[in-house]
């Protein structure tokens, strides 16, 4: 892995829940050691990508990144096209909603719109989704540039939970169905009592450029609700494609 991925491949690790990282948790996370490190993170700051606590001496990410993200929106304004979408969904189906977009080697969550009801699947806005284990991340290889795609069933996959794929053949029987189908889907791979359904984004290629999907507790799937879930989320998927100058391919339907 290049000098500069590894870098910025640093940045994947915070998220809400983890805003703050010390040296050593990076080094142990990313499996870098502790000098390397330091030194790309001396870099990122050097580019206002990151920045270190004067007091804790802990690592943050760095102001640089919410000018990249203003000059993103106004030039592809992403949020606004997909939160109304990704709100009608949620109200549709009772469920949370999320989209996401491939951002390096997995999918990047762009946006998050939680169910109303207690018991409901939560999900912080940027979660990194791998492709491997995810109901989006089956529905982007699936429906990818099959260039793409081969280099996705040809990685070392890291299990999850014990029901994740770790095989390329067993990711490869999934990209199947999900390319059978139209969609894919996700018992548990991820996360316990979690079960996902996945819709491709479509780029101007008329490829996948990543996914939209509804996450639900396990205890209230069953036939009926997945069809309910898929009757909302395939005009909705077409929806954000349209509203992101994607084309959605003629042959693309979801399976009855």
């Amino acid at each position: 892995m290049r000098t500069v991925e590894k870098a910025l491949r640093l940045l994947d690790y915070f998220d809400d829940q983890h805003p703050e990282f010390g040296l050593s948790e990076l080094a142990r996370l990313s499996g870098i050691d502790k000098a390397t490190v330091l030194r790309m993170l001396g870099d990122l700051a050097a580019t206002g990508f990151a920045e270190q606590d004067p007091q804790s001496r802990k690592w943050r990410l760095g102001a640089g990144i919410l000018r990249l993200a203003r000059i993103r929106e106004a030039a592809f304004p992403v949020t606004r096209v997909i939160t109304p979408i990704l709100e009608r969904l949620a109200e549709e189906t009772g469920e949370t909603a999320h989209a996401s977009l491939l951002s390096g080697r997995d999918l990047g969550t762009i946006g998050v719109v939680e169910s109303t009801r207690s018991n409901r699947v939560i999900i912080e806005p940027g979660l990194i989704l791998p492709l491997h284990a995810t109901a989006s991340g089956v529905a982007f290889t699936a429906f990818a540039r099959p260039e793409t795609r081969a280099q996705v069933l040809k990685r070392a996959l890291k299990p999850i939970t014990p029901t994740t794929p770790t095989s390329g053949e067993a990711l490869g029987t999934l990209v199947e169905r999900a390319q059978a189908l139209g969609y894919a889907t996700a018992d548990q791979t991820y996360e316990a009592e979690v079960f996902g359904i996945a819709v491709p984004i479509f780029g101007a290629d008329g490829f996948a450029s990543g996914a939209l999907a509804v996450a639900t507790p396990t205890s209230r799937i069953s036939p009926d609700h997945t069809a309910m879930i898929l009757a909302a989320l395939d005009p909705a998927a077409r929806d954000v494609t349209r509203g992101l100058g994607g084309h959605v391919p003629p042959h693309h339907r979801i399976a009855a």
